[in-house]
This record gives C-alpha cells, structure tokens and sequence, in this order.
C-alpha cells in the first residue's frame, strides 16, 4: 500500500478526482481503471474474478484491498489479497431498488457492530454515488459530460474524493462494491 500512497497522499487539501474506465489505454482486458488527470492509472480491479471476490491493485499490480461479498449484498474487506485475516472494514446493502441503493460502512473488526462510520447512497445506472462520514461527503460519483453532445455515455465516469477523507484506496474499493455487478459498458 505504500506505493499509491506516496503518490497521492490523503492529506491533500484540494479535492482529487480520479477517471473510472475499462477503456484505458494500456488496461488488460476484463479490468476496470482508475486514472488520474494526467491518464495514468493509479488503481484497477479485475473484473472478470469470481463473483463476489475482487482485488483492488495499485499501479504496479499490487493488491491493496481484497473484497468478499455475498449474495445478501454485505462485503467483508480485508488488507492486500486477503490470504490474512485482516479486515479493514465491513459493508451492508440497506436499500435496493430500481433507483437507490444505500449501503452502512463499518470500519475496524467483526466486532464493530454498533455504530456506522461511513454511509454510501446513490442510484448506480445514473453513475452518482455520495460517500458520507457524518454529515461530511467524503466522495462521490458523476458522469462525464460535453458541451454540445445531446447523448453522454455511461462507461466512463468520475471519482473526487474530497479533503480529509484518509486513504484514497478505501474510498476506491467502496465505489468497486457500490458499481459492483452493474454494467459498466453502456
């Protein structure tokens, strides 16, 4: 984790935006990219790994975050590949419908059941996702838009992670769970 770390500290004080893709250049087929300003990638997930199993990596394919869901739409994420048993945090689907889908974050171990650190809403086939700690807004999602082009496509949107928001890498693997399923071709 060190890597993307030193790249991009979580102690900037402008809000960072990063490009979500799976047509950048240079990304293996079958991965979802994650680029900065500049087209270089700093985060991607391979999106063609076994169903509720995906691996957050760095630039140079190292894992960060290993996601483990399960078909009641709760995740467990665990430090680097997840072959250890450290779990970073915990995520639980509260609300799906057509338009909404809301999710409760739980940081820290199995134990940390009482209290809600993070809260993540958005409708996914709009692309909007808002990541909330209190009343803050940590991230959030929004599509591409050009002038003078009547239809915006899906496939590409962004990421900005506001100030304070502490490891870019935690946010990224939270708008992987959210995104999580949904086609991101259209």
């Amino acid at each position: 984790m060190a890597s993307s770390a030193q790249a991009y500290p979580s102690d900037f004080q402008i809000p960072f935006d990063l490009f979500i893709s799976k047509k950048h250049p240079g990304l293996p087929r079958g991965y979802l990219g994650l680029a900065d300003s500049s087209g270089n990638i700093v985060y991607r997930v391979n999106r063609r790994s076994p169903k509720h199993n995906r691996v957050l990596l760095d630039a140079a394919g190292n894992p960060l975050i290993s996601m483990r869901g399960s078909h009641n739409g709760s995740w467990q994420c665990f430090r680097g590949d997840g072959s250890g048993e450290d779990l970073i945090f915990r995520v639980e689907r509260t609300l799906n419908t057509l338009t909404r889908t809301e999710f409760n974050i739980f940081l820290g171990g199995a134990n940390c059941e009482d209290s809600t650190d993070f809260k993540m809403k958005g409708c996914p086939f709009q692309r909007s996702c808002t990541i909330y700690k209190g009343d803050s807004i940590v991230a959030q999602t929004s599509l591409m838009y050009k002038l003078g082009k009547a239809f915006v496509g899906r496939c590409k949107f962004r990421l900005t992670i506001f100030p304070g928001s502490g490891d870019h890498a935690v946010v990224v693997a939270l708008i992987v769970i959210f995104f999580d399923g949904r086609r991101l071709s259209n």
